[in-house]
């Protein structure tokens, strides 16, 4: 396996020392996510960036936890799947909504898995999705913001889930009492 290097503000890149110095302020260490990202500063900057613009979008705490547990399971990431189990801890989202997309099964309520239904849908045919894909989302109360803001929040997981497959970034101390295998569905 090739390595890359987990960077901190000594070893990174001059273009992502502030940004790791920004990351260890804001999570009182620096993420293995950010140590990796580091290396190419315009993915780590762009990565902080995304995730902020999807923080502020028009989805609620349940729902953006939704779009991002549901492409790290889509992804099998092995990183985010406990990272956001501890986000959506902080974030106060019911236990309910994070073990269901754990273990890909029924979330609690019509509207959540709706909003799941079309992530997956999204990711698995890459974005060309159906005009009834897209009507169901909306029939479902969603509008078509949160269409292209499923797009941002994917945007965001692809960079991160796709990062942590290659680096096989070590998850987290705080993260590692949510750790995540993806579901074995041979016979």
């Amino acid at each position: 396996m090739i390595e890359f290097q987990l960077h901190n503000e000594e070893t990174a890149p001059e273009d992502s020392k502030a940004l790791l110095a920004q990351s260890k302020k804001q999570h009182g260490m620096i993420p293995g996510l950010h140590a990796v990202m580091a290396e190419a500063p315009g993915l780590l900057e762009g990565y902080r960036l995304t995730h902020e613009l999807f923080m502020n979008s028009s989805f609620d705490k349940d729902e953006l936890t939704v779009v991002w547990q549901t492409a790290n399971v889509e992804h099998a990431c092995h990183y985010c799947v406990p990272a956001h189990t501890g986000i959506a801890k902080a974030m106060k989202v019911d236990d309910a909504i994070t073990k269901a997309l754990r273990n890909e099964t029924p979330l609690p309520n019509a509207r959540l898995e709706a909003l799941r239904t079309f992530t997956l849908a999204m990711l698995r045919e890459r974005g060309n999705v159906d005009e009834s894909a897209v009507q169901t989302f909306l029939d479902a109360g969603f509008t078509k913001r949160q269409v292209l803001e499923v797009v941002l929040g994917i945007s965001q997981k692809v960079m991160s889930n796709y990062t942590n497959h290659l680096a096989q970034t070590p998850v987290d101390a705080p993260s590692r009492k949510f750790e995540w295998h993806e579901a074995d569905t041979t016979i």
